[in-house]
């Protein structure tokens, strides 16, 4: 089998399809990559077009359509017709965070998803936290209250 002209595009692939989506981003988390967070259940390349299927972290998440949005942005410059479809055929769970995304989420002041009796503070580990609220700015994270370092932070609820 002979090597492809130079010049001529490589196949595209579901991998560099997905290498793309690295580079979209949680609106609501921007250091975060819908990748790292786990939404991303599907993605096919057909033809003459590109399917991808998104996990909702949680019903109602105001974030869906500016990531729908930005998917399709992304994929843009690859010249085919994109559809970026939100199922709930397979659950989002916390598990699906790479651990990539929970350093990620660390770094960004926020505690990855655990137990709340485990929950350890981002800015300095200490496990001496306090929940102040169940609920936060958003349905899939609460506000907590590190009693060594005295910084308040939001944790991601476990699903």
């Amino acid at each position: 089998m002979s090597a492809p002209a130079v010049g001529t595009p490589a196949p595209l692939t579901e991998d560099f399809v997905r290498e793309r989506l690295a580079s979209v981003h949680d609106p609501e988390i921007p250091n975060i990559s819908i990748i790292d967070l786990g939404i991303v259940e599907r993605v096919a390349v057909i033809a003459d077009r590109i399917e991808v299927e998104l996990l909702p972290t949680f019903v109602g998440c105001p974030a869906l359509e500016v990531i729908r949005d930005s998917v399709t942005d992304a994929l843009a410059p690859l010249g085919r017709q994109t559809s970026v479809e939100f199922t709930w055929r397979v659950p989002w769970t916390s598990d699906r965070i790479s651990e990539t995304g929970r350093a990620r989420l660390a770094a960004s002041g926020f505690a990855p998803p655990d137990d709340p009796e485990h929950v350890r503070c981002p800015y300095c580990r200490s496990e001496r936290v306090a929940m102040d609220s169940l609920f936060g700015p958003t349905q899939c994270r609460s506000l907590f209250y590190c009693r060594d370092c005295r910084q308040p932070f939001e944790a991601f609820k476990p699903i």
